[in-house]
């Protein structure tokens, strides 16, 4: 955990990630750009942080460990509505994209992301009516993944729940997780 309370907020961000080589190539990226970094490997951790600091921008790791990157994005926004959050994931899943905005944050990006991608999406405050809706169809083994990623989400992550809610056993569902990094 690193804390910089002296920055004013407006140049402040806190990125909320478990891969520490990430986080810190994250971090030099960004304070060559005139942020003042904090940062926090763990939900627990960024709740420490945001006692005493007031960050206008978030970037959150969706799956942290085992735990979810979700619960650091309500309380990111709890902490300031006008906060600025990107949530990044290894596995980009309408389910995930659907409640990372539900609960606050501003975009949502698949990584890898890089700074420049992150920064721009801080800079996206509206939605795009112009976006193509004709995308190409999903294949099965999409359906099947977005299936298994939302039943995940919905369990707090907790692989037995999981897969007794999929109707398939632990093992097998152990598997095709190590086979589909969800990081």
């Amino acid at each position: 955990m690193n804390t910089a309370s002296e920055q004013p907020p407006e140049r402040q961000l806190v990125i909320v990630e478990d891969d520490a080589s990430f986080a810190r190539t994250l971090t030099r990226s960004f304070e060559r750009r005139g942020y003042a970094v904090i940062s926090a490997s763990s939900h627990e951790e960024l709740l420490v942080l945001l006692q005493h600091n007031r960050p206008h921008y978030a970037v959150v790791d969706l799956k942290l460990g085992g735990a979810s990157g979700l619960a650091c994005v309500q309380d990111l926004r709890a902490s300031d509505e006008a906060m600025k959050i990107v949530v990044l994931t290894g596995f980009a899943s309408i389910a995930t994209a659907v409640e990372a905005i539900k609960l606050g944050a501003s975009h949502y990006l698949a990584k890898p992301s890089n700074t420049d991608d992150i920064e721009a999406a801080f800079d996206l405050s509206d939605g795009n009516a112009d976006a193509p809706v004709d995308g190409r169809q999903s294949s099965i083994k999409t359906l099947e993944w977005e299936h298994i990623h939302q039943t995940l989400v919905e369990t707090d992550f907790n692989i037995s729940e999981a897969a007794r809610r999929l109707g398939m056993h632990r093992r097998t569902l152990a598997r095709k997780l190590e086979k589909r990094q969800l990081k």
